[in-house]
């Protein structure tokens, strides 16, 4: 079985509603293609790091701009909208950078919470605390689609290889990873993690990026990327501003690949000791 699939980049700004009418435009762009599944990326409705305009601005998922306008256009379609992520306001007053996939009748098929919160000192004196404000995730999420099992993890998931490996192991054959790449991380980082995660789960994988310099001041890196379970780059964006790329997934290539390569089944239990007639108070234990 083959479908089409697309991947849509920003620059998303600051004012939720313009960003919901340009992700509108990218998300029909896509569709007139012929992709039956669309992905946005992380923090699709607003990139803001004044954290008093952000709260300011939440809504709860029943009011939030991005998903009721993604509800409509995915029943308008007839396609599968994956929303990358947005920021969300939880009734204790916290926020959750929640990602939402939407059925072609436009109702929700579920939403992912990302778990790992980027909380880094870069060298260029970047410094990030998302833990300050956002509520981690605590469950992986799979949705069973027409062409293929869909997995999730937003950005800085992409560190955690066990995310993706556990997803794997249960049946997924389509990995997601809507981003917001820093520039610096992203050049040194994103094409490396991304071949990488597809190659060692044997599975394709979307990331749809922001891209460009925002009008919060931030620069992300772009280069949104459909990858292959081989690691091949099958469509890429340039490193800024608006695109839609797109790809057919022929989705005999997951079992192709994971059958030449067969990790998954050939993994195993190991235990982990220090090496013989090393100390091990404080340390690994034997």
């Amino acid at each position: 079985m083959s479908v089409r699939v697309a991947a849509v980049q920003m620059c998303s700004g600051t004012a939720p509603e313009r960003n919901a009418a340009e992700m509108a435009e990218l998300v029909r762009d896509a569709a007139a293609q012929g992709a039956l599944y669309v992905q946005t990326p992380e923090m699709t409705g607003a990139l803001q790091r004044d954290r008093t305009a952000l709260r300011a601005a939440l809504r709860g998922e029943d009011d939030d701009v991005i998903v009721q306008t993604a509800r409509r256009l995915s029943a308008e379609l007839g396609i599968h909208l994956h929303i990358g992520s947005t920021a969300i306001g939880l009734s204790d007053g916290k926020i959750a950078n929640r990602g939402f996939l939407f059925g072609p009748d436009g109702a929700k098929i579920c939403h992912y919470d990302k778990i790992h919160m980027f909380d880094v000192d870069l060298d260029n004196g970047e410094s990030w605390r998302e833990s300050s404000a956002y509520t981690p995730g605590e469950t992986a999420r799979l949705a069973d689609l027409p062409f293929g099992r869909l997995g999730f993890a937003i950005c800085y998931d992409v560190r955690f290889p066990e995310l993706f490996r556990r997803q794997a192991v249960a049946g997924a054959e389509i990995m997601t990873l809507p981003a917001a790449f820093t520039r610096q991380t992203g050049e040194a980082h994103w094409v490396i993690l991304l071949r990488a995660r597809a190659i060692e789960n044997g599975f394709f994988l979307i990331a749809a990026a922001q891209g460009g310099v925002h009008e919060d001041g931030r620069e992300t890196f772009g280069h949104t990327m459909i990858v292959d379970p081989w690691g091949r780059i099958l469509a890429e964006a340039g490193p800024g501003g608006a695109a839609v790329i797109t790809a057919d997934l022929d989705m005999a290539a997951v079992a192709g690949a994971r059958g030449k390569i067969p990790n998954l089944k050939n993994a195993r239990d190991f235990s982990l000791a220090a090496a013989e007639g090393a100390p091990t108070s404080g340390g690994v234990a034997a």
